[in-house]
């Protein structure tokens, strides 16, 4: 059988063909049936497949993630518990509204008690935040060196939270009343902070909105 028998191949007589190129023949239309089947059916199916393997592959991992999660989901309500008791702990350290003039009183005192001599301490208004408010009150002091020194950490261990701010130390001048030679002045805001119940709060909020329509 050679290659050129096969061109004078009429289909009507084809069932008279010899054995040989009748297995010819076949194996041709097969390789040909395979070729268009992969094309046509095979081949999107396997896009297709693929393409759900992939997706499989992205949900196992959604659902691993999700499932770590989950594990840890006892640890991170713990941290909240912790977080509120910090805070809780945080709050008790303001003072409320009714406190105020106590704990002035007690940062007037921690200069009096180290021989510090007040020659100005002005409250200032209050500056609101979300759930506080911001005390600032303006000092000037005259004393030694070491006795400044002491009153800011007697501030530092008040009970309640009283910060200082923009600290400025100088030597004392002739105007300065009780002034020697050893003298200092320090002048600074300490800032300290009171808690704001949800009422005041509320009443706030409902103050900001009316002026906001304005």
């Amino acid at each position: 059988m050679q290659l050129s028998d096969f061109n004078n191949i009429d289909i009507k007589t084809a069932g008279n063909l010899p054995m040989p190129m009748k297995a010819a023949l076949l194996a041709i239309m097969a390789a040909v049936l395979l070729v268009l089947g992969y094309v046509f059916l095979l081949s999107p199916n396997l896009k297709e497949l693929k393409a759900e393997k992939e997706k499989e592959q992205g949900l196992r991992d959604e659902y691993m993630a999700k499932k770590i999660q989950a594990m840890k989901i006892k640890a991170y309500e713990q941290q909240v518990v912790d977080i509120q008791r910090t805070f809780g702990t945080l709050l008790k350290q303001l003072p409320d509204k009714s406190e105020m003039d106590g704990l002035l009183t007690d940062i007037n005192q921690a200069g009096v008690s180290q021989g510090l001599s007040f020659e100005g301490f002005v409250p200032m208004p209050e500056i609101f935040a979300e759930f506080y408010a911001e005390k600032p009150i303006n000092i000037r002091v005259l004393g030694r060196y070491h006795t400044l020194g002491a009153f800011v950490t007697e501030v530092a261990k008040l009970s309640r939270i009283v910060t200082l701010h923009n600290l400025q130390i100088q030597p004392a001048g002739k105007d300065d009343k009780a002034a020697h030679k050893d003298m200092l002045v320090m002048e600074a805001v300490a800032k300290t902070y009171r808690y704001m119940d949800a009422e005041e709060v509320a009443a706030r909020k409902a103050q900001e909105t009316k002026a906001a329509k304005k």
